[in-house]
């Protein structure tokens, strides 16, 4: 009489017992030791409630998250209303108006032209290549989103105050010192808190499958008047300069709340705020940027170089 085969014949040769519904004894039960109860669904149906289930706690998480995310905002807008009334204040002791006009008298033709023509340039490239790479990357990701894409392009006027102090500090041409301002072109990058930092490691990822090389990356959520993380990319072909901010939707909100103040202490002479004004607008920035929560583990983003 031929010896019983070993258990070891009811498994697949990696070792694991099958689990099939036809592998059992005609009997309705598989032929595993003890007799246990064969598994009831089919592979599909396995596979199936599996999904369901982790559907299921996805779907739970995710109501969390949106559920926390609200009651952020909502405490976010409370303290804004706040903010924004100071700074209506503000506008009222220090208006505008009162301001001389920026003089431009001693304005050289010849560079502002130059400067318009290496403006024509960027704006091709930003056109043909570096929008559409952009837009390609926002795609890969729906749980995040570009936004103040229509103000990418920073305004000529503010391009060529700035072509001008890189003539008078450094031996460069008008043309050639537009090419060295990093954010001529600025890109913003919106995530939910919760998918912040994971969002920021893949899209640096993305850019660098685009070809862009990183040039640099500075992270300010441990900034006392300005959160996010800033970075400047190039484009090798052309060596064109670009910036990508990071952002969520409430320090996104935050920087545009502060950057008129922002704009104002980087006034020059002769129209600098004097030292209680200056006091009056970096403690509008602090106030505006503690109010900002820190998504998880975004401090922990190192700078780069």
């Amino acid at each position: 009489m031929e010896a019983d085969l070993p258990d070891e014949a009811d498994e697949s040769p990696d070792g694991n017992a099958d689990r099939r519904d036809d592998q059992d004894d005609g009997g309705g039960q598989a032929n595993r030791p003890g007799n246990a109860d064969a598994e009831p669904r089919n592979r599909e149906e396995y596979y199936a409630d599996l999904r369901m289930a982790v559907s299921t706690e996805e779907s739970t998480t995710a109501r969390r998250i949106t559920a926390e995310e609200k009651a952020a905002a909502e405490k976010w807008s409370k303290q804004t209303a706040e903010s924004r009334w100071i700074w209506s204040e503000y506008q009222r002791k220090w208006p505008q108006e009162d301001r001389p006009p920026v003089d431009r008298s001693d304005d050289d033709p010849e560079v502002d032209a130059q400067v318009d023509a290496a403006c024509d340039r960027i704006t091709a490239l930003e056109r043909h290549k570096i929008s559409p790479a952009m837009r390609a990357i926002e795609g890969q990701d729906p749980d995040r989103r570009l936004v103040g894409f229509e103000d990418r392009m920073k305004g000529r006027d503010r391009i060529k105050e700035k072509a001008r102090a890189i003539t008078e500090s450094l031996d460069r041409t008008a043309e050639q010192a537009v090419f060295l301002i990093p954010d001529t072109l600025r890109y913003t990058l919106q995530y939910q808190e919760a998918r912040y930092t994971q969002g920021v490691w893949m899209d640096i990822g993305r850019l660098n499958d685009q070809g862009f090389v990183l040039q640099k990356l500075k992270n300010y959520w441990s900034d006392d008047k300005y959160n996010g993380i800033n970075s400047q990319w190039i484009e090798p072909d052309s060596g064109q300069r670009f910036e990508v901010q990071f952002h969520t939707s409430i320090s996104f909100e935050a920087k545009q709340l502060t950057h008129l103040a922002y704009e104002r202490l980087r006034t020059p002479q002769p129209n600098k705020p004097d030292k209680f004004e200056q006091m009056v607008l970096e403690a509008f920035e602090k106030k505006v940027t503690a109010d900002v929560p820190v998504p998880p583990g975004a401090a922990d983003i190192p700078d780069y170089p």
